[in-house]
C-alpha cells in the first residue's frame, strides 16, 4: 500500500492506546517501502521487536560527524546483532564546510543549534524521507512534556515529504515510559549506549550532550544552554 492509499484517520483510531507490537504489525502490513529511525535506546528496542514480527527492516542512522566514540562503537553493536538493512546518512560536505569556515566548530553555543542541526541532521534526514512512503520512530510522549506530550500513534509528517508527497510516520511507543523502555533492554538484553552508564538518558552530538539528573526529563540534556521549549533539532517538528 501507498501513503495515498493508507486510511490516516481510520488507523489513528484503531491504534490509539495501542501497544508497540500492534502498531509495528499495522505499519509493516500496510508498507512495504518504510524504515525505522536509529539513534537511541528506544529505537533499538523498535529492531528488537520488528526483527521478531518481520524479515525484512529496513534501518538509518545520522551520523553527524560530532559524535561520541561510544555512540559509534553502540551503532555497530546494533548492525552485528540484527539482521537489518543498515543506511548511515551523512551531511553535505560542502554545507559543513561553509558552516564552519564561517562561524566556527561551536557556533551553535552562541547562535542556538538550528543552523547546525540543520545542516548535520535534518538535511541527511530530508534527503532519506524523500525516498520513503512511512518511517517508523522511537519518540515517547513522556521524553519532553514541552514538545512531545500531544504525540500519536500514527500521523501525517507535518515535517517532510516522502517519495508520493504525504509520509506516514509511525510512533510506536508514544504511550511507553523510559522504565518500560529499559525493562525491555534488561529483559531481552538489547544492546545500548555505554553512555546511558554515565548519567546521559538522551544522546546527541558531542558537544551538545551532557548528563542529567534523576528528576529531569530526559531531554534535558540536549542542548541545555537553551530553552526546553526548543530542545527539538527539526527531526520531529517542521523545520524554521
Amino acid at each position: 500500500m501507498s501513503q495515498v492509499e493508507f486510511d490516516l484517520e481510520h488507523w489513528q483510531t484503531v491504534l490509539a492506546g495501542k501497544k508497540p507490537n500492534a502498531i509495528l504489525r499495522a505499519a509493516f502490513e500496510h508498507f512495504e517501502n518504510i524504515a525505522i529511525a536509529f539513534s537511541g535506546a528506544e529505537d533499538v528496542v523498535l529492531i528488537d521487536l520488528a526483527c521478531r514480527l518481520h524479515d525484512h527492516v529496513q534501518v538509518f542512522t545520522l551520523d553527524t560527524g560530532r559524535l561520541h566514540p561510544e555512540t559509534y562503537r553502540f551503532i555497530e553493536q546494533v548492525r552485528e546483532r540484527y539482521p537489518i538493512e543498515l543506511d548511515v546518512l551523512y551531511p553535505d560536505a560542502e554545507a559543513v564546510r561553509d558552516l564552519v569556515g564561517r562561524k566556527g566548530l561551536f557556533s551553535f553555543y552562541r547562535d542556538g543549534h538550528q543552523e547546525c542541526c540543520a545542516i548535520r541532521k535534518v538535511g541527511p534526514l530530508k534527503r532519506k524521507l524523500a525516498t520513503l512512503d512511512a518511517w517508523i520512530t522511537g519518540q515517547r510522549r513522556d521524553q519532553n512534556p514541552d514538545t512531545r506530550a500531544t504525540l500519536v500513534e500514527v500521523e501525517a509528517d507535518s515535517a517532510f515529504a516522502g517519495r508520493h508527497g504525504r509520509l506516514i510516520k509511525f510512533n510506536p511507543l508514544c504511550n511507553w515510559t523510559s522504565q518500560q523502555v529499559w525493562d525491555h533492554i534488561e529483559a531481552f538484553e538489547v544492546p545500548y549506549n555505554a553512555l546511558h552508564r554515565h548519567g546521559f538518558r538522551s544522546i546527541g552530538c558531542e558537544p551538545c550532550t551532557r548528563p542529567t539528573l534523576p528528576h529531569q526529563p530526559e531531554r534535558e540534556g540536549r542542548w541545555w544552554w537553551e530553552e526546553s521549549a526548543k530542545k527539538e533539532c527539526g527531526l520531529h517538528r517542521k523545520p524554521q
